[in-house]
């Protein structure tokens, strides 16, 4: 008799401490997740403008390397720091019209702190017959790779892709703008920064939707680059 008590009291022991295991598992596993949160990164647009002209500073900048190029937009300036010279090489050497352009300039800033990167895609399409040695060495030497779509192919014609890094920063618009000589076709330049953001976390947080300049930057005049290409390419 003592020895089936004493079963029946192992049992229920053992069936005591399995339930508090699992209600303490359970539990845990609660915690866990009530601690548990995921991200999502959210891209935020800060500033969508229209290029007026591609210029140069018309004033030594401090800073700022006299060779950089100046996109001039009804909004801001953005002074392009790195690129702008292999930009302004390509559309010099290269026949406008068969350069193509698809996209417009879209430039990231990571810190929202008036500096800015990207790249722009830029290809060039020409006959197979007309391509010359002189254009290939040109081609290795600016970093185009081939990228020749079927219907190119199909026309006997040959494509390259440039894709230029660029990067600079945010000045005011152009003091002079409204002497610059427009493009008879608009087009666009954005910047946009990205944010972490928890699901826990609400929208009203206040996300960036604002462009910084760079500090201390002031408007400067812009002389307009005395190319056409640029006319005929972004037209």
């Amino acid at each position: 008799m003592l020895s089936i008590r004493r079963k029946a009291l192992t049992a229920a022991v053992s069936s005591l401490a399995c339930i508090l295991l699992f209600s303490g598992c359970a539990t845990s596993t609660l915690i866990n997740k009530g601690h548990h949160s995921s991200t999502r990164t959210i891209k935020t647009t800060l500033v969508e403008d229209n290029v007026i002209a591609f210029g140069k500073p018309a004033q030594a900048v401090q800073g700022i390397p006299q060779s950089s190029i100046v996109i001039a937009g009804q909004k801001n300036s953005y002074i392009l720091t790195e690129g702008g010279t292999q930009f302004v090489t390509l559309i010099n050497q290269l026949d406008p019209k068969n350069i193509q352009i698809t996209r417009s300039l879209s430039f990231y800033s990571e810190k929202n702190d008036g500096r800015f990167s990207g790249k722009l895609p830029l290809s060039y399409v020409k006959l197979q017959e007309d391509i010359s040695k002189k254009d290939l060495e040109f081609f290795i030497a600016n970093g185009a790779e081939e990228c020749s779509t079927s219907s190119d192919k199909r026309m006997s014609a040959q494509r390259f892709c440039f894709n230029i890094n660029l990067a600079g920063v945010v000045y005011p618009a152009a003091s002079n703008l409204a002497a610059l000589k427009p493009l008879s076709k608009p087009y666009q330049v954005s910047i946009y920064t990205s944010t972490e953001e928890s699901y826990k976390t609400k929208s009203s947080l206040n996300p960036l939707e604002k462009l910084v300049l760079l500090p201390f930057a002031v408007a400067i005049d812009v002389v307009a680059l005395p190319f056409v290409a640029a006319e005929k390419i972004f037209d």
